[in-house]
């Protein structure tokens, strides 16, 4: 099955624009920053699709149980609506899908990454009010509910399984071969979470040089958050050399070269080169 296609640059255009607005309003809306990556990922995705999946998670939320109880009462709660009840879960097979990265998508297929399925878990959790966060272990993303000292940690790609201390440790172990660190367990920004799952979709680009459109949308909107790792910049400048956007591409090349000119004069100059080949790819 072909991957979804970027809008038209019109409709494009409008959704980086709700994007930025919704990125820097004071409290940014988790759920809406997810589903406008997914209209910028998905032409098909209208304003009446972002409504009917916002719908969607208060659909579920309703069907929670009123206050079950504590944190494990509530991760138990979602485990039992969203994991054997409505069957959202991953596998391995939905990293090779970039509709696994998209919020409306997975609401419709009900499987996608942990970091998506997490975003579900908390939406629908978070509409219920239950104490409920992301938590950004090293290569898998899973909830907490709690308070530190009463933290439970469930994760989604399982579905919704309440992960043990030995569990946790495992995972963060399997993805960087070291411990299991305090600081690993804090949750999760909204805005730290959009920008990892964007690193997603890069990451699915970066395996399908056909689809250099998707790379450059992902990194268009990760540059459009307040925070951002500088490099990207430099990613996206080449990005646009290579799709044959040699002057643009050669201008961002040298906005780039002139940060990196304060720290390292040597690579800057070495970009700049770069800046002067994409002109010269126009002759």
């Amino acid at each position: 099955m072909r991957a979804p296609l970027p809008p038209e640059p019109e409709r494009a255009a409008e959704v980086r624009r709700r994007f930025v607005a919704e990125a820097r309003a004071e409290r940014p809306d988790l759920a809406a920053l997810c589903l406008l990556v997914g209209a910028a990922g998905d032409g098909a995705l209208d304003d009446a699709g972002l409504d009917a999946a916002q719908i969607e998670l208060d659909r579920l939320a309703g069907q929670l149980p009123y206050r079950p109880g504590g944190p494990r009462a509530w991760a138990l709660a979602l485990a039992g609506l969203l994991g054997d009840r409505c069957g959202f879960r991953g596998s391995a097979a939905d990293y090779q899908r970039l509709e696994s990265s998209l919020l409306h998508r997975v609401l419709e297929r009900r499987r996608g990454l942990p970091i998506l399925l997490s975003v579900v878990w908390m939406e629908v959790a978070r509409r219920a009010g239950a104490p409920v966060y992301g938590v950004a272990l090293p290569g898998h993303f899973v909830v907490g509910f709690g308070p530190a000292e009463e933290q439970v940690l469930a994760d989604p790609f399982d579905g919704g399984r309440v992960l043990s201390g030995s569990d946790a440790e495992t995972l963060v172990a399997g993805a960087t071969g070291g411990p299991l660190e305090p600081g690993m367990l804090r949750p999760a920004d909204p805005l730290d979470v959009v920008l990892r799952v964007l690193n997603n979709v890069r990451a699915w680009a970066a395996a399908r040089p056909e689809r250099s459109d998707v790379a450059l949308w992902a990194i268009e909107l990760s540059l459009a958050l307040p925070s951002h790792p500088a490099r990207l910049r430099y990613e996206w400048a080449q990005l646009l050399v290579r799709r044959g956007e040699f002057l643009r591409g050669a201008a961002e090349l040298e906005a780039y070269a002139q940060v990196v000119a304060e720290v390292d004069e040597s690579a800057a100059e070495r970009v700049r080169r770069q800046a002067g080949a994409a002109r010269a790819r126009l002759n």
